[in-house]
């Protein structure tokens, strides 16, 4: 038997992915799964970027790129944060297979194994198991509902030792809350001042409703800013993101990534150059609408489950519920629902190991009808 490393054999599994095989195994064998479990669009990419890869498939060779990314592409999103009032240029932003790719690539860079990273639970939880496989101790401080499921400066005060890093996103997966901008300025001035880097996970910018989302780059230019073209931009399957970096982690960033990947994949970076023009937004604006009306519909239907307490829902395409008067185990309640409904959710146990077998995460990116129909199904089963 071939030997498996600690660190290979001691990965936590992304639970989500078992729910997704599951959903598909219904699909297969009933053909009526609805997928409120992936955290994805439903929707394809837009029109101008699916014509843009068209054509390079066609005319282009495709070869590699710079390790940073396509200069055309590096400058359009830079031009993308200056339209929101960041003072970022293209030698700021950093071209990345996924956000994934770009945290792996930037833990690597800026964390030595044994180096304290703190994040907010529930929290993402590729955050913590990337950084426990590349050695880091992660500290996950209970953020709770009187705090928005948010990081604040009073609780990173309150740490024994100032860490290394601080994870935090906003809006959040699996809660949907947006920091407030006061509160994000004041953990960005905090990091700022004690040399702790700050990781700002904004990949869910674009999807709000109501709220502003502040960026970490309008107080502390020290913080890395993550982004994708995953959410917003629904082109999850591209694998296409980006990073902006402080100077001082711009070469070790290059030099990771062109070992580890050589360079993010070239027809994405080309074709994602068009998903700033007016007409791609005007398209995914009219999602984040569909979006807002799923979100609605959701809020109302749910308490007629016996479902009440919901994360306050700020943005992204998540609901975060409280699902404890109907279980003490998410993990086999919505296995159960699978079962009987097709109706597939995510247990809150990825999100948060202490509590997360009375949550569930709801995503409601998909069509109203069919968000209506899940409702239907679950309220029919819980009858």
């Amino acid at each position: 038997m071939v030997q498996v490393s600690r660190r290979g054999a001691d990965v936590t599994a992304f639970q989500v992915m078992e729910v997704i095989k599951a959903a598909e195994l219904r699909q297969a064998s009933h053909g009526d799964a609805l997928w409120l479990c992936a955290g994805q669009p439903s929707t394809p990419a837009p029109v101008p970027v699916r014509e843009a890869a068209a054509r390079a498939v066609q005319d282009q060779v495709l070869g590699y790129t710079p390790a940073a990314g396509l200069m055309s592409l590096r400058e359009a999103i830079a031009e993308h944060h200056r339209g929101n009032g960041l003072d970022v240029s293209a030698e700021d932003v950093f071209v990345t297979t996924g956000s994934s790719g770009g945290f792996t690539a930037l833990f690597l860079a800026a964390f030595n194994p044994g180096d304290t990273v703190v994040m907010a639970s529930p929290g993402y939880p590729a955050y913590r198991n990337t950084l426990r496989t590349l050695g880091c101790e992660v500290v996950e401080l209970d953020a709770g509902a009187e705090v928005r499921h948010q990081l604040t400066v009073a609780m990173l005060e309150e740490l024994p030792a100032t860490p290394a890093g601080v994870v935090i996103a906003s809006p959040s997966n699996p809660t949907g809350t947006i920091i407030d901008e006061a509160e994000l300025a004041a953990i960005a001035t905090w990091c700022a001042e004690r040399r702790v880097l700050l990781v700002s996970d904004e990949i869910y910018h674009g999807i709000s409703f109501g709220r502003r989302c502040a960026s970490a780059w309008e107080t502390s230019t020290e913080a890395v800013v993550i982004g994708s073209f995953s959410k917003y931009f629904s082109m999850t399957g591209w694998r296409l993101g980006w990073m902006v970096l402080p100077e001082s982690l711009r070469r070790p960033v290059e030099l990771i990534s062109g070992n580890l990947s050589i360079c993010p994949p070239a027809l994405g970076q080309i074709a994602a150059v068009e998903a700033f023009t007016p007409s791609a937004k005007d398209e995914l604006d009219a999602h984040v609408a569909r979006y807002g009306i799923n979100r609605d519909l959701l809020l109302t239907r749910l308490p007629e489950l016996g479902i009440t307490r919901i994360a306050p829902p700020d943005g992204a395409f998540y609901l975060w519920c409280d699902v404890s008067s109907l279980t003490d185990n998410s993990t086999q309640w919505c296995a159960d629902a699978l079962a009987a409904t097709g109706v597939a959710m995510t247990p809150g146990i990825d999100f948060d190991s202490a509590n997360g077998q009375h949550w569930v995460r709801l995503c409601f990116a998909g069509a109203t009808g069919e968000m209506t129909d899940a409702m239907d199904r679950l309220q029919s089963w819980l009858s």
